[in-house]
């Protein structure tokens, strides 16, 4: 059997980045695909050391398929390629000294590397993606709403999305059940419609980068359903993991 590797919020950490690699290279199962969910850039400075390492992987690596994040978003708007031109979410989040520390950190070159990512992936029953199909802003948690988790799985309509932007590593599964849907406007109702609702499941993959010395990203069996969460504590000079769940 074979399995996926999925990855989020490196935020241009390199040495975490190289120490998740070697994790993957020693699992005694075969990993076939390697997914980024989004923020491989970041504040710091060698984010283009980063993006070059992701564009040119060794011979015996895999190419690892990318989609936006949050910081790729910030990122373009600063650029003005953004849905806005005002990083209001930036200033907000980091502090207005973060869109000085942004622009240094991503060249014209990686702008244009980031305009050509996905929005995130969709492969057999599941969807890969670093916020949700709503916006790359939405955290997923394992505190948001039943309903909303469920919204956002039946809007991708898959059973399994995997997620990034909240930087945890949690699995919520969503039971079986029914829904009734209906379409109200000022000149009339539709007849609701039942709709069954098959087991689903909201997995959020962790954050290589986020935590200085500690990464942690999600090994997944697309054949068995098995999720894997993996911890990687690193230094300068190696690395070692355990398995961990949650934070």
């Amino acid at each position: 059997m074979t399995q996926w590797a999925l990855l989020s919020g490196i935020r241009g950490n390199l040495v975490a980045y190289e120490a998740v690699l070697r994790d993957i290279s020693r699992q005694d199962q075969s990993v076939e695909q390697l997914f980024i969910l989004g923020d491989s850039v970041g504040l710091m400075l060698d984010s283009e050391a980063l993006v070059a390492r992701i564009q040119d992987p060794k011979s015996d690596e895999l190419s690892p398929q990318i989609c936006r994040g949050w910081w790729e978003e910030q990122a373009l708007i600063l650029y003005g390629l953004g849905a806005t031109g005002d990083p209001v979410e930036l200033r907000e989040s980091e502090g207005a000294e973060a869109v000085e520390r942004l622009w240094r950190s991503v060249s014209h070159a990686t702008i244009e590397w980031i305009q050509s990512l996905d929005f995130g992936f969709q492969e057999l029953d599941c969807l890969m993606i670093h916020g949700s199909t709503v916006s790359v802003s939405d955290s997923l948690t394992p505190d948001t709403p039943p309903l909303r988790l469920l919204d956002r799985v039946v809007r991708a309509d898959v059973n399994h999305l995997f997620c990034g932007r909240s930087g945890l590593t949690f699995r919520v599964e969503i039971q079986s059940g029914s829904l009734k849907e209906t379409l109200e406007t000022l000149e009339t109702t539709t007849t609701p419609v039942t709709k069954t609702v098959h087991p689903k499941q909201v997995v959020g993959v962790g954050s290589v980068g986020r935590i200085p010395g500690q990464a942690t990203y999600t090994l997944y069996d697309p054949g068995s359903g098995d999720v894997d969460f993996r911890r990687v504590e690193y230094r300068q000079t190696g690395s070692h993991a355990r398995k961990g769940f949650g934070r």
